[in-house]
């Protein structure tokens, strides 16, 4: 209808809103560090990335590739590491001076380059060219025969099945001095006994167990992934009843936990060559499910190599008429199969997942370790296993003893239920609210081994008031040790949070994270507070 004056009634306007392209790239890097862990914050990272490149900040994007290499390590993901990492490099060799005020970054820089290059080891959707690249640039811009670099030539040499080379490599490693960035001195012996089993000195892998085994090695993921790699050669040397006793033990802690996972298959090679059959079976079928989208292609192969094993000399000892649900789509129930046609498909997707890796490697290298698997057969008469409760000092209740525990979800809740705080749990996530501020906890890093506390203040402040959020927060952090704090826009209003990060990777007591918690608690409260106090 015509407005009176006889000219049409304007349009009502809204106030205009900045898309999200004209936010500045730290801004963006600050809202998806906001998201929680999942595809949702990878694309965004990504997103930013590829913004700050566009705008020649190379400090936003190299800070933007590092929380990517994280995310796709979250997810499982580490195929995608290679092209972040290299970028990282680029821009730094660009503008060396980046790292001046963060040189922390320049070491997880390179320990993220040897994930990248770990990497063609666990996927053949790496490219095997690319981690070459990767390696030979780590031995140029460091030690070529140091730890990092001697480790994971043997280990890529061993995986093309050039075992000269490998024990060559070997030799360099173990006489290597020891670098942070080739991870745990434990994990390393353990890897180590691994090769050597592999290519056929069981003894030799039980002496390099043995300080691990001892208790002379500390690491929150022993003495069980040793225990783990010494079932067989206990098996093969003669003692049966140390293998038991070694896979009881391991399997109760392997058996849910996410890096458990590439040990399942030595566990499934145990009872199929220890004459535990029937326990076999029951642990092929609790496992199944996490066999469906597995995004550690070796880890599945060797499964399906071992369950096909398994459910061959089951059959051959008339335990055939066994049925399995195999897992649906979405994880739901699918339909029923007996062992034969269980074992035919494990048997079929393991010479699969071979023939990938080899297509890609250029050897048979992968196809005949699993060939090697199916011939063996039974190593021993079975003995009877111990309890699941026989051990004591294996059980994982993190009040035992009070000593370090892995850094795990119900480890932080327990640590706030002790302090009498009210907390939800939510996923890896566990969150309660202090006064002003919402704390949310969880164990981050590649092994979710890093305690991660984000802290948001309850208090908003409008985006004219940017710069002034800015300055607070760079008094802060030049005043303050915790939260490391920081603004990002969201939904028109300015949200000030922070973040506490600790390295937990030997463990921790429970009276320690106590003292981790109360801290970011208290800080986190006078953070919320000090933003609360802002005119």
């Amino acid at each position: 209808m015509p407005a009176r004056g006889g000219g049409p009634r304007p349009a009502r306007r809204d106030p205009p809103v900045r898309p999200a392209r004209d936010r500045s790239p730290a801004q963006a890097l600050a809202d998806a560090r906001d998201l929680p862990d999942g595809p949702a914050r990878a694309a965004a990272l990504e997103r930013v990335a590829r913004q700050a490149d566009a705008r020649s900040d190379l400090r936003c994007g190299v800070e933007a590739r590092l929380a990517l290499v994280e995310a796709y390590l979250h997810l499982g993901e580490r195929w995608r590491l290679a092209d972040p990492v290299r970028r990282c490099r680029d821009a730094l060799d660009r503008a060396p001076h980046l790292l001046d005020a963060h040189p922390t970054e320049a070491e997880t820089l390179r320990r993220y380059q040897g994930y990248a290059v770990e990497a063609v080891f666990g996927t053949p959707r790496a490219g095997l060219e690319q981690a070459r690249s990767l390696l030979a640039d780590l031995a140029n811009r460091g030690d070529p025969d140091g730890e990092l670099v001697a480790q994971l030539r043997c280990r890529l040499a061993d995986h093309l099945g050039d075992e000269p080379t490998a024990r060559h490599e070997y030799a360099r490693w173990r006489a290597a001095v020891p670098d942070p960035a080739a991870g745990c001195p434990a994990c390393a012996l353990v890897r180590q006994a691994e090769l050597l089993a592999g290519w056929g000195d069981t003894r030799g892998a039980l002496e390099t167990l043995a300080p691990v085994l001892d208790g002379d090695v500390d690491c929150t993921d022993q003495p069980e992934r040793a225990l783990a790699v010494a079932q067989l050669p206990w098996l093969r040397l003669g003692e049966p009843e140390r293998a038991a006793r070694a896979h009881v033990r391991a399997y109760r802690r392997h058996r849910r936990e996410p890096t458990g996972l590439p040990y399942l298959a030595s566990h499934l090679r145990f009872c199929a060559l220890g004459g535990h059959l029937d326990r076999g079976l029951d642990i092929l079928a609790e496992q199944l499910p996490r066999l469906a989208g597995c995004p550690d292609d070796l880890a599945a192969m060797e499964f399906a190599a071992a369950g096909a094993l398994l459910c061959g000399l089951a059959v051959a000892a008339g335990r055939g008429d066994r049925r399995f649900h195999r897992p649906g789509p979405g994880g739901r129930r699918g339909a029923e199969a007996d062992v034969a046609a269980l074992g035919a498909e494990l048997l079929a997707r393991a010479h699969r997942l071979a023939g990938s890796f080899d297509a890609r490697n250029g050897t048979g290298h992968q196809s005949g370790r699993v060939a090697s698997w199916l011939a063996e057969g039974p190593l021993a008469a079975p003995v009877p296993l111990p309890p699941d409760d026989d051990d004591p000092a294996a059980t994982d209740d993190p009040e035992d003893d009070g000593g370090p525990v892995p850094l795990r979800v119900p480890v932080i809740a327990a640590a706030l239920a002790g302090r009498g705080d009210g907390y939800t749990v939510e996923g890896d996530t566990v969150t309660g609210r202090w006064g002003g501020a919402v704390i949310r906890f969880r164990p981050a890093g590649e092994g979710g081994d890093i305690l991660h506390a984000r802290v948001v203040a309850d208090r908003r402040l409008p985006t004219g008031r940017l710069a002034e959020a800015y300055a607070f927060c760079n008094a802060w952090n030049h005043d303050r040790l915790m939260p490391k704090a920081y603004v990002h826009q969201r939904d028109g209003e300015l949200v000030l949070a922070g973040d506490v990060t600790v390295d937990l990777a030997h463990g921790v007591a429970p009276a320690q994270l106590t003292v981790l918690v109360t801290a970011t608690v208290n800080t986190g409260v006078a953070y919320a507070e000090a933003v609360a106090a802002l005119p």
